[in-house]
């Protein structure tokens, strides 16, 4: 009898421990899944060297738009490389943080907005500037201040402060 209770016992402390491990992973903030994602370690790279780690693992919420690899490999040769230098840390996070919206901004969020807005929505970001939001051929598009436009290629990557929308080209301030 003593035996099969402290079996039980076990047990349930074997489950609550799974329980609580699989809570934590669901628990992951915008930053932890820009990290586990290997098309987004430029953008890790360059949220590390603007020192936003921090500030995006933060309550938030955030919308995330997160351009990829291939996105950044669009860039003028060196740009890159250019910006992760620590000389130029304060125009590097004025680029990034112009890809985040205050909110919790899903697909249905950004599309209702969109249609509401008779086709587009102006977004602020935290940077100060603004992207505009549009449906072109189907696909939700972003214009920057600059006339720079770039796709949503996958939406609604969320986590635990926010939610992520993976695009093909970064976006640039004025």
């Amino acid at each position: 009898m003593k035996k099969m209770k402290a079996k039980e016992i076990i047990m349930s402390f074997a489950m609550s421990f799974l329980a609580i491990v699989a809570m934590a992973q669901d628990k992951k903030d915008v930053v932890d899944i820009a990290i586990s994602s290997e098309n987004h370690t430029t953008l890790v790279a360059a949220v590390k060297a603007a020192d936003l780690v921090a500030t995006l693992k933060g309550e938030g919420p955030f919308t995330v738009f997160a351009p990829t690899n291939a996105a950044f490999a669009k860039l003028p040769e060196g740009t890159v490389d250019m910006l992760l230098k620590p000389e130029n840390k304060k125009a590097l996070a004025g680029i990034l943080t112009y890809h985040v919206v205050a909110g919790n901004l899903d697909a249905t969020k950004v599309l209702a907005a969109i249609k509401e807005g008779m086709g587009k929505v102006t977004l602020p970001t935290v940077a100060g500037g603004s992207l505009t939001a549009s449906i072109e051929g189907g696909k939700v598009i972003l214009t920057d201040e600059k006339g720079g436009k770039s796709t949503v290629t996958a939406t609604d990557l969320k986590g635990s402060n926010g939610v992520i929308h993976v695009i093909d080209t970064v976006l640039m301030p004025k």
